[in-house]
């Protein structure tokens, strides 16, 4: 049995800020283009990933959520909850499309590592509580990827 008084109490009497990390995964597929640019134009900036038959990639998001431990719990935010968010409201909606064709968020934005994160960073702090601060991280492959917001 816990002592209510002893060192337990007192940390959790103190406001700790702390993050938890969910990792989801979803394939997708995308083609770089703005369409006021030239064809040539096009090919020069964005170079295979400009492919008119498009390509795809294996992603791994990784939702960070900070904030305060909650007393009664001990949880910053249940993970079973946070899953099921990044679950309906992201992996659902992202794995296995064609993110040009089949993402309404992207129908006018261009669907790079970038811009991904962005949507889903949007779509998940319309989900979550305020007072939990949200990180995204993307990996479009093992060697790139993004975070959003940036700690810089």
């Amino acid at each position: 049995m816990l002592n209510k008084t002893g060192p337990i109490k007192v940390l959790l009497s103190e406001q700790m800020k702390i993050s938890v990390f969910r990792k989801e995964h979803f394939n997708a597929a995308h083609r770089l283009h703005n369409p006021n640019w030239s064809d040539d134009k096009n090919k020069a900036v964005f170079g295979k990933c400009n492919n008119a038959n498009f390509h795809g990639h294996n992603y791994e998001l990784i939702v960070e959520v900070s904030g305060e431990i909650d007393p009664e719990t001990g949880y910053l935010i249940d993970m079973k909850y946070l899953s099921s968010i990044i679950q309906e409201h992201v992996t659902e909606k992202f794995d296995h499309q064609n993110l040009n064709t089949d993402v309404k968020e992207f129908e006018n934005l261009n669907p790079t590592a970038e811009n991904i994160a962005v949507v889903i960073w949007h779509i998940l702090r319309k989900q979550l509580n305020e007072q939990f601060e949200i990180i995204i991280t993307l990996y479009e492959t093992e060697r790139n990827f993004v975070r959003y917001p940036s700690s810089r």
